[in-house]
């Protein structure tokens, strides 16, 4: 499930109890007038079934809360709870299904930002990787490919693609062309300083390299192995199975493919440095591509789940009292009254 925590101008808590008493897969509903300061209003807690918390937050966001107040998501790992059966019951397909998009965007969006520690990751991957194509090593492959943290952006560009946020395009795009670009020119360097200390030459590249030689000739196999890649790499995203996304990670060739063009620059070789270089492009493309595929299949199914569900008769709630008005209220002296438990 997932735990909504939502601030609402007190005068539009009505509209948000409402929009919540409709839908079957919101449940444990708490209300706090008058407890958010900044920004100010209630505060209203639940629960959603992750089969419905999609829809609650597009209607959340077509109310305006989220300009007028705030709403923040976090998954609940345990729940003990009648009522939560009975939302996950009425709620549409299965949870390792649904696909929560603001969760997805907000995810990979991050995956964008083309920070320190992002070119570090992607440049010692790299330099990893181009160490292992000399060597021929493919523990020393695997090392890299999960260190590698391309997948961030290129996952995050076939969300905004299917999604069309052309600032998280251009994020994106800038992640992988500058992050590549920085990775390769490093690796070159490090090739030569490698040389110079006698510790690397060039007949390694040159040797037969049976274990690593396809990462620089790309056949249609290249573009298969990408596009399986970019839709497992996608679902493991939306639904949250990282230990998916590591199988993942070791099963394309996008840093190996930049580490092979940038030893062969260093030595070259420049046959063996674009073979490799078309090698990434393929990669690159076909996980896009898959990733793009896999989100719309996923939203045009989904919506044909839902479309199916009938609209419950709406359950009654509670109406919610300012602090000045629940201040006036007598106090209550039954234990089951639910006015007992008001501020």
């Amino acid at each position: 499930m997932l735990h909504l925590r939502i601030i609402v101008p007190t005068d539009r808590s009505a509209e948000v109890l409402d929009l919540l008493s409709r839908d079957p897969a919101a449940t444990h509903v708490i209300v706090l007038p008058g407890a958010a300061r900044t920004p100010p209003g209630d505060v209203v807690l639940c629960d959603v079934a992750r089969e419905g918390a999609d829809e609650v937050l597009d209607a959340l966001q077509a109310l305006g809360v989220h300009r007028s107040g705030a709403v923040v998501g976090d998954g609940v790992d345990v729940t003990l709870s009648a009522a939560a059966d009975r939302a996950i019951d009425a709620a549409p397909g299965h949870g390792t299904d649904a696909v929560v998009w603001e969760e997805v965007a907000q995810k990979t969006g991050e995956e964008t930002q083309l920070s320190a520690t992002y070119l570090l990751l992607i440049t010692l991957a790299t330099i990893i990787a181009g160490i292992a194509v000399l060597l021929d090593q493919p523990i020393l492959i695997i090392g890299a490919m999960v260190v590698g943290p391309e997948f961030g952006p290129l996952a995050a560009l076939s969300v905004a693609l299917m999604r069309w946020r052309p600032s998280v395009i251009r994020r994106s795009l800038l992640a992988l062309g500058v992050g590549f670009l920085v990775a390769v020119v490093v690796t070159v360097l490090a090739t030569w300083a490698l040389t110079a200390a006698g510790l690397i030459n060039e007949s390694m590249l040159l040797a037969e390299r049976p274990i690593t030689d396809f990462i620089w000739r790309p056949d249609a196999l290249s573009w298969v192995v990408g596009f399986l890649a970019g839709v497992a790499g996608m679902l493991a995203v939306t639904s949250n199975k990282s230990g998916s996304l590591v199988g993942v990670l070791i099963s394309v060739t996008t840093v190996p493919a930049a580490a092979n063009a940038a030893v062969a620059l260093a030595y070259g070789v420049f046959e063996e440095a674009v073979g490799s270089a078309v090698q990434l492009l393929i990669n690159v493309c076909a996980i896009v591509l898959a990733g793009v595929l896999t989100l719309l299949i996923q939203r045009l199914w989904w919506h044909r789940v839902t479309v199916r569900r009938p609209t419950p008769p709406a359950r009654r709630m509670p109406a919610v009292l300012s602090p000045r008005t629940a201040s006036r209220r007598p106090e209550a002296t039954n234990a089951s009254d639910p006015a007992a438990f008001r501020p």
